[in-house]
């Protein structure tokens, strides 16, 4: 048996919810963890009303334990409550929630009485019987004191910045204020410069660019965003970088949602590339060893 980070004298086991087996076994990896499998199915096939289920297949007591899942789509949510539940019954010593992506992190304040703050109500339902909460790319940071154990934001943007240097890029952009940090960091990462778009917002599925010459005619330019929902935002400004005369355009983001018609919006990219936090057709690299030392820094 690999003994994980043995820093602190105990294995590590790495467990999944079903959206995120593919990044918990690279974290597995990455760690020199033990990968614990998990049924998710009584039977072949499910239940037929599509209720959940797990079953977490090895012993886990006096064990240090990493349970990986994002909360997305909905789905997952009941899964990881389920699964969270089955791993405390077996007694670990201490157990560290990773979400890769934290769902509902977008509605982090009422802005109408009688509304939900999602973000809250989530972060304190998956804070039970945890000992500390890792996430990563947050709608805000402010979100992490939702949680009622400590909570800590690991970035994932050096990971895509260590995708863009298996690529020809000339230039890194962020398609609106809110992406400019995350430009900054890519860039810092993988060796290139920088620039920004100014984006404005009509309402939830339309966004306008102001003008803005760049200096991109026959460059090849990566677009950089934490999340792609829609797609719309990108594509746009995909669109102006070929109006200005772009060579290539590449569009990397983190965590890859691609809801509604998504992907035909992002046809006029050259490139779409997503992290594993949520796998898609888009997948291309890790955020395994962001994560790995996220974990290690936390242990005691």
């Amino acid at each position: 048996m690999r003994r994980g980070l043995p820093d602190d004298g105990g294995a590590l086991k790495v467990v999944a919810g079903s959206a995120s087996v593919g990044l918990a076994r690279e974290l597995a990896k990455t760690t020199g963890a033990d990968f614990v499998d998990v049924a998710y199915e009584k039977h072949a096939g499910g239940f037929p009303d599509g209720e959940r289920y797990v079953r977490v297949m090895d012993a886990l007591e006096g064990e240090s334990v990493s349970v990986v899942a994002s909360t997305h789509p909905d789905p997952m949510i009941v899964e990881l409550l389920l699964l969270l539940d089955a791993v405390r019954d077996l007694r670990p010593r201490r157990v560290t929630l990773v979400i890769p992506y934290f769902g509902y992190g977008r509605q982090d304040r009422r802005f109408e009485s009688g509304e939900a703050v999602s973000a809250k109500a989530l972060a304190r339902h998956l804070s039970e019987g945890v000992d500390e909460v890792l996430t990563m790319g947050l709608h805000s940071p402010d979100i992490l004191k939702f949680f009622e154990v400590p909570a800590r934001e690991v970035s994932g943007m050096p990971a895509v910045g260590r995708f863009l240097k298996t690529r020809e890029i000339d230039l890194v952009l962020a398609p609106d204020r809110g992406a400019v940090r995350h430009a900054k960091e890519v860039a810092s990462a993988s060796g290139k410069p920088w620039d920004a778009l100014e984006k404005t917002r009509i309402d939830s599925y339309t966004v306008r660019f102001e003008p803005k010459r760049l200096d991109v005619r026959g460059r090849r330019v990566a677009i950089i965003d934490d999340v792609i929902s829609t797609g719309g935002t990108v594509a746009l400004a995909a669109k102006e970088l070929q109006a200005q005369g772009a060579k290539h355009v590449l569009v990397a983001t983190l965590h890859g949602l691609f809801v509604g018609n998504a992907w035909d919006k992002l046809a006029v990219c050259d490139e779409v590339a997503s992290s594993d936090t949520v796998p898609s057709r888009a997948t291309k690299f890790s955020v395994a060893p962001e994560l790995a030392a996220g974990i290690k820094a936390a242990r005691p």
